[in-house]
């Protein structure tokens, strides 16, 4: 068998290219510059081999437990890891007796939790004395936002540390180390890459460094079928590699509701193309169009309001239009609402009035309806003078009852709707303005 072909032998314990290239030393770790800069925290704990509880939140394949392994290397500390996917309240106790016989030795011992965020509160709570009495170090790595997702107790006793996605620069050197590593990567198989072939692979990667490793190793498997002697990555190799999109979208994460934050501040700075571009990336990672559909009807309410009400018109048209036909017509509708809603004159005053009622409704006595605009359909309640003094605005003057009042009795009128100086609301000002002169002059008169 040659020597090649020996890298891919059944009989021999495989381990994936992804796990071959963890590196041994900090020296070797490769992107979160941010993190293990000299002088930043994080870099001093491992130089000063004294880990503390940390918490790693961040993307796929950023190096969360890679750095991990590394701290309790650097530290000489046992190092225990369980996933919180399997494991449960056994597994924590099982590694809390473990860890107290390393103590017993003198050996600190680091517990590292995967996927932390998937532990219940029981389940979190259960190693925290631990923590507290220096049984274990504690290292969580989350993809998810660990204030929604953790305990505050356990955040309170584990610094954060926000891991990024790599960097094409990082993603390149990841690359061309694991081409020409010979020991634990693929320099054995004299393998070689198109440069323009690994532009498309680190794009393809989309700052994964796991993903990235993983196409390479199944590319590589495919060039050494195509050319056992010089296998060579090229653009047809990539295609049969990339069979999918393999961009990144957590439909329940933080990066789902990050692009949806970048598209509906799009929105309100009025930058149809920002706009645009973020709902082509929601649409590129699999989000539901329906979902996004749904928020823009918000944004038609929230941003534009009574500035242009035809946006909140075409917003409902969009969504019908996905229901009733689906993609691509769908899609499209929703791009036109979206763009339209981006070039509309901006007004939250609808928003804030909204809020601003809703907060003195719940903070205030429920006040009683004033008797003149009570509904009076029985004549008990005509006795009682429901409705009593109550004047018809259609038999007013341009259909309106100056000076009648409508808030409680015990309560001030409050201005919540303030229209601001632009769009449709720009005249809805003025003719607010004419209204309450009108209702001035008739309260002077009384």
């Amino acid at each position: 068998m040659s020597e090649q072909n020996q890298l891919f032998d059944d009989s021999q314990v495989y381990a994936p290219l992804a796990d071959r290239m963890r590196p041994q030393r900090i020296e070797d770790y490769v992107g979160q510059e941010h993190l293990l800069s000299k002088g930043k925290p994080l870099f001093q704990a491992i130089e000063a081999q004294k880990p503390f509880s940390m918490i790693f939140w961040g993307p796929p394949g950023t190096g969360k437990t890679t750095l991990a392994r590394l701290i309790a290397n650097t530290s000489n500390a046992h190092f225990i890891t369980i996933s919180a996917v399997l494991a449960g309240v056994k597994d924590i106790r099982a590694a809390v007796e473990e860890a107290k016989q390393y103590q017993a030795q003198g050996k600190q011992t680091l517990l590292f939790v995967d996927e932390v965020h998937r532990f219940n509160k029981a389940q979190q709570d259960a190693f925290l004395p631990y923590v507290e009495n220096g049984t274990v170090t504690f290292i969580g790595a989350t993809t998810e936002n660990p204030s929604f997702e953790l305990n505050n107790a356990l955040l309170s006793r584990a610094r954060v540390f926000v891991l990024k996605n790599l960097s094409n620069e990082a993603l390149k050197q990841l690359l061309d180390r694991a081409i020409s590593d010979t020991e634990h990567g693929l320099g054995n198989l004299n393998l070689s890459i198109e440069p323009e072939s690994a532009d498309i692979l680190i794009q393809a990667a989309d700052g994964d460094g796991r993903r990235l490793l993983n196409i390479l190793e199944l590319s590589s498997e495919l060039a050494l079928a195509d050319n056992e002697q010089s296998p060579k990555i090229n653009h047809k190799i990539l295609e049969e590699t990339l069979t999918q999109s393999l961009r990144r979208f957590d439909k329940g994460g933080e990066h789902f509701y990050d692009q949806i934050s970048a598209l509906h501040k799009s929105v309100r700075g009025s930058d149809p193309n920002a706009a645009l571009y973020w709902y082509c990336r929601m649409l590129d990672g699999g989000c539901d169009p329906l979902y996004v559909a749904r928020r823009v009807v918000r944004m038609a309410s929230e941003d534009i309001g009574n500035a242009d009400p035809r946006g909140l018109t075409m917003a409902l048209n969009a969504w019908d239009v996905q229901e009733r036909l689906g993609s691509p017509e769908g899609e499209l509708t929703i791009a036109q609402a979206i763009l339209y809603l981006a070039c509309a004159p901006k007004s939250n005053a609808v928003y804030s009035a909204y809020n601003q009622a809703r907060k003195d409704v719940s903070n205030e006595p429920s006040y009683e309806v004033p008797m003149h605009i009570r509904n009076a359909p029985t004549s008990l309640m005509k006795d009682l003078e429901y409705g009593a003094g109550y004047r018809y605005d259609h038999n007013e003057p341009d259909a309106f009852s100056a000076g009648q009042e409508y808030f409680p009795e015990q309560k001030r009128p409050v201005d919540y709707y303030q229209p601001v100086p632009r769009g449709l609301e720009k005249k809805i000002a003025e003719k607010m303005a004419w209204l309450q002169q009108r209702t001035d002059e008739a309260r002077r008169r009384r």
